[in-house]
């Protein structure tokens, strides 16, 4: 006779619910009354097993538990390790996310000054839609300067910045941990790059080792607040007039969140966060997703000038996740009204990266950077206000070959956050909304800062932005060009399909000098264009 099948799973499931338990009682029995003493070392590892499987028993939190004591603890001890297996186990070197494993082992290599070239040819599959390719010349051009550098700064600025063509992204002290930011700055001192501080303000920390700094505002104006939220002139002009800043940058959106403010909670606001962010101990902090300072684009230009006044003319720009197309436009057409121009425009893309956001924002709100920067190229060209704003690239640049591509749609420098992170020694464990950052750069528990040394770390950092530049300059060489913003659209190729490549331009269109004025009909905005209005974010719903 056949044993029926129901009755041995439901006999085994019984003896896993209720045979532990109990097998662990009869073992510390045993140990106990057991002639030989070293045995009843056997309870110390027993009866506290025993004494959590009766409390998970009785417990009525937990269905699993409840139902399966003890047992069912492995499902959260595999779910806890279940990132790191797959990073260092599972994964191929192509696979993970958001950055796979060969991404991150370039950024150790480099930071490192360890070997960074790769035997054997690509792994990449080089007729799938995941290769694409620059174009190099037969003739290289080995005249090609050492290095360049963009001069920021429009007609209106009378102190523009020399930026370096890699820098560190916005990054705030509080997301990051005191020793992070005081790494990241003296690594930009010594390599002669700046470094972005964040909306969270500037800190003792970011002034430490002397580092170039983009001092950004948000929404919430911290450290240059008053004490309702709103912005105040005098506080600012105190900070943005200190030789270290360099340059002001207006938070629009960042690309991990568009459109969303922000609250770090009470307890986790102290001394030291207050007092660089200009809130009160222990209080809830807001980011309001919009400003206050102004609600149209000839306020928000208005309102940089005010800024850039105040700063002693250094440079102002934007930085924005694109959205709505006609926004974009509408900022074009009030600096075209108002004869009022920013220095410059950071494009950050949605793949970008922050310590915490809704699983919705990062994964359906917000423009990519490849669709963004070209869409604010084609607004700054089409409108004939190129000349003087520069425009930079924020989203997952972490080589030489990214710097090159976005030097190709259309920017003038690139800034990297998570790259420089690598540098510092992330993993990627993704526990940065935690405080349980396992390498001391996105936590403020002391006890796990202090693995992270700053001089060695600085080191790290420095190195790594020097050798990105130089796969940078190694690619414009091969290109046979005099600089990266040489680097058009047609020298980027893609695979449209295993059997069809094209360049970018004949994918994309990319607009002539003073299209958008004189023939906007005729380009893929001209709704959008039609629908931007000068003093309003608002859509027109007919244009005059």
């Amino acid at each position: 006779m056949i044993p029926n099948k129901a009755k041995w799973r439901d006999s085994a499931e019984l003896a896993v619910r209720y045979g532990i338990p109990v097998a662990l009682l009869v073992l510390s029995v045993l140990f106990w009354i057991a002639p030989w003493g070293w045995l009843k070392w056997g309870l110390v590892l027993t009866l506290p097993l025993f004494v959590i499987a009766i409390w998970d028993f009785f417990q009525r939190k937990h269905t699993l538990r409840r139902n399966y004591p003890l047992v069912a603890r492995i499902r959260w001890i595999m779910e806890d390790l279940r990132p790191f297996a797959r990073a260092y186990v599972v994964e191929g070197d192509l696979e993970g996310r958001p950055f796979n494993h060969d991404e991150r082992s370039l950024v150790y290599a480099r930071a490192k000054g360890q070997l960074d070239s790769h035997p054997f040819g690509t792994e990449l599959d080089v007729y799938s839609d995941e290769y694409e390719w620059l174009a190099h010349s037969i003739v290289p051009n080995e005249d090609a300067p050492p290095e360049w550098r963009v001069d920021v700064g429009s007609s209106q600025c009378s102190q523009p910045y020399s930026a370096s063509l890699f820098n560190i992204s916005a990054m705030s002290f509080g997301s990051l941990s005191a020793n992070a930011i005081m790494a990241l700055n003296k690594g930009a001192a010594a390599g002669n790059f700046y470094h972005d501080t964040g909306e969270g303000g500037l800190s003792r920390y970011h002034r430490s080792h002397g580092g170039d700094l983009v001092w950004e505002i948000g929404s919430g104006y911290f450290g240059c607040r008053n004490e309702d939220g709103t912005f105040n002139p005098d506080k600012f002009a105190e900070t943005a007039t200190d030789p270290q800043v360099k340059m002001v940058e207006i938070k629009l959106s960042q690309g991990a969140k568009p459109g969303h403010g922000g609250v770090l909670p009470g307890p986790k606001v102290t001394k030291e966060i207050a007092e660089t962010r200009g809130v009160p101990i222990g209080r809830d902090v807001i980011s309001p997703p919009a400003h206050s300072t102004f609600s149209t684009p000839v306020e928000l230009l208005e309102w940089a000038a005010q800024l850039r006044d105040l700063s002693g003319g250094k440079p102002v720009g934007i930085k924005l996740c694109v959205g709505k197309p006609h926004e974009v436009f509408a900022i074009c057409e009030a600096m075209l009204e108002t004869g009022i121009r920013l220095d410059y425009i950071v494009v950050d893309g949605a793949e970008g990266g922050t310590g915490a956001a809704p699983v919705e924002f990062s994964n359906r709100v917000g423009m990519p950077l490849r669709e963004g920067l070209i869409l604010v190229r084609n607004a700054l060209v089409g409108t004939g206000l190129k000349d003087e704003i520069k425009i930079a690239a924020a989203g997952k640049v972490h080589s030489g070959a990214g710097l090159a591509m976005n030097f190709g749609l259309g920017a003038d420098w690139c800034n990297a956050g998570r790259a420089f992170m690598f540098a510092l020694g992330c993993i990627q464990s993704m526990n940065c909304h935690t405080d349980r950052c396992p390498t001391g750069i996105a936590t403020q528990d002391a006890t796990r800062q202090r693995g992270l040394v700053v001089p060695t770390k600085a080191e790290r950092v420095t190195r790594f932005q020097r050798h990105t530049l130089h796969a940078l300059r190694e690619m414009v060489v091969a290109m046979g060009l005099d600089n990266p913003w040489q680097i058009e659209p047609c020298h980027i190729s893609e695979r449209q399909n295993s059997a069809r490549s094209d360049s970018i331009d004949n994918i994309y269109n990319f607009l002539r000098p003073g299209e958008l004025l004189e023939s906007p009909e005729g380009t893929q905005y001209a709704k959008a264009w039609a629908a931007a209005q000068f003093d309003s974010f608002g859509e027109a719903t007919c244009r005059q």
